[in-house]
C-alpha cells in the first residue's frame, strides 16, 4: 500500500516499482522510446507540440527562444506566474527536457540561479543538452528525487514544479522536503493535476499512475499537504477542468498510433479509457509560502 495524504491508496505495486515505473516511462519517452507520457509530445511532431505548450500557458514569446527539439511534459507555466527578483535562486523539481528550467533562468537574470532536479538520467542528459543549445549559463540540473532532495537548508529562494509531485509515492515528503529547502520567506508555485471525486478502483492502475492521473490527489488534500509540511498562505490561482477528449491529449499526445513502443499497449490513451475520468482531473495552479 502507498501513502498518498489523508488516506492510503490501496495499490497492488509499492513505492520503489512505482517509481522504477515513472523513471522508466520518462525516460523512454524524451528518447523516442515511449510517446506515451504524462503532457508528453512527439518532439518530431512541432506543430502539436507547440499547440500543447500554447495550451499549458506558455506564449510565443516563451517558446521562440527555445532549443527546436525541446518537449513539455507538464500541465501549466508555473513559471508566469512567479515574482521573482534578480538573484533569486529558484528550484525546478521534475525539471524534464529544461523548458521551464530555461524559463526561469532567464527570468532571474545573470546575478540569479535556476536548479533543475530530476531523477531519470535520460531526462538530465537532455536539459544540460537543452540549457547548452539555449546559452544558459546560470542554471544546473541535479539528479535526485523530490523525497530526498540534493538541496541544502534554506537554499532556495522558489519552488516550481510542473505536472510532477502526482507522480510521487509519497507526497508528504516532497511538501516536507520543500519546506526545508526554501528560505524563510521562500515561496512555491506548482501546476499539477488533481483528482475530482475519483473512485478508488480507478486508481490501482500503473498506466494511469505514470500517465500523472492515478497517483493524483483531490484539490483539498493537496492543499492539505502544504498546510501540514508548514506552508503558509495556500491558495489555489486558478484551475481547469479535463473532459475526457482533452485529458487524453494531454496525457497522450503523441500520436503514435499502431506504432506507440509502449511495452503495454493499454499504455495508449483513446477516447474509451479516458471516458471514466471525464471531469474527474483538474489541473492547478497552487502558491504557498515558508514563514
Amino acid at each position: 500500500m502507498v501513502n498518498y495524504g489523508k488516506g492510503i491508496l490501496k495499490m497492488t505495486k509499492s513505492k520503489h516499482e512505482i517509481k522504477q515505473a515513472v523513471k522508466k516511462h520518462y525516460g523512454g519517452a524524451v528518447t523516442h522510446k515511449s510517446g506515451c507520457c504524462c503532457g508528453g509530445n512527439n518532439q518530431a511532431d512541432s506543430q502539436l507540440d507547440n499547440w500543447m505548450a500554447k495550451a499549458s500557458g506558455y506564449s510565443p514569446d516563451d517558446l521562440a527562444a527555445m532549443p527546436d527539439n525541446i518537449v513539455s511534459f507538464g500541465c501549466g507555466n508555473p513559471v508566469a506566474l512567479m515574482k521573482v527578483k534578480p538573484g533569486d535562486i529558484v528550484l525546478d523539481l521534475g525539471s524534464g527536457a529544461g523548458l521551464d528550467l530555461i524559463l526561469a533562468a532567464k527570468k532571474v537574470g545573470p546575478t540569479g540561479k535556476a536548479i533543475g532536479l530530476d531523477m531519470t538520467p535520460e531526462m538530465i542528459e537532455t536539459c544540460r543538452a537543452n540549457l547548452k543549445k539555449a546559452g544558459i549559463t546560470n542554471a544546473e540540473v541535479r539528479q535526485g528525487e523530490m523525497e530526498n532532495m540534493p538541496v541544502d537548508d534554506n537554499e532556495i529562494d522558489w519552488i516550481i514544479s510542473n505536472c510532477v509531485i502526482n507522480l510521487s509515492p509519497d507526497k508528504e515528503k516532497v511538501f516536507a522536503e520543500s519546506f526545508r529547502v526554501l528560505k524563510p520567506g521562500g515561496q512555491m508555485m506548482v501546476s499539477d493535476l488533481v483528482t475530482i471525486g475519483l473512485p478508488e478502483e480507478l486508481r490501482d492502475d500503473m498506466a494511469a499512475w505514470v500517465s500523472c492521473i492515478a497517483g493524483a490527489v483531490e484539490e483539498d488534500e493537496y492543499i492539505t499537504l502544504a498546510e501540514k509540511a508548514g506552508f503558509v498562505d495556500v491558495k489555489v490561482l486558478g484551475k481547469q477542468i479535463y473532459t475526457a477528449s482533452a485529458l487524453g491529449g494531454l496525457t497522450d499526445s503523441c500520436g503514435c498510433g499502431n506504432d506507440c513502443s509502449c511495452e503495454d499497449k493499454k499504455h495508449k490513451s483513446n477516447s474509451t479509457d479516458f471516458a471514466r475520468y471525464d471531469g474527474r482531473v483538474a489541473s492547478i495552479k497552487l502558491y504557498a509560502r515558508k514563514p
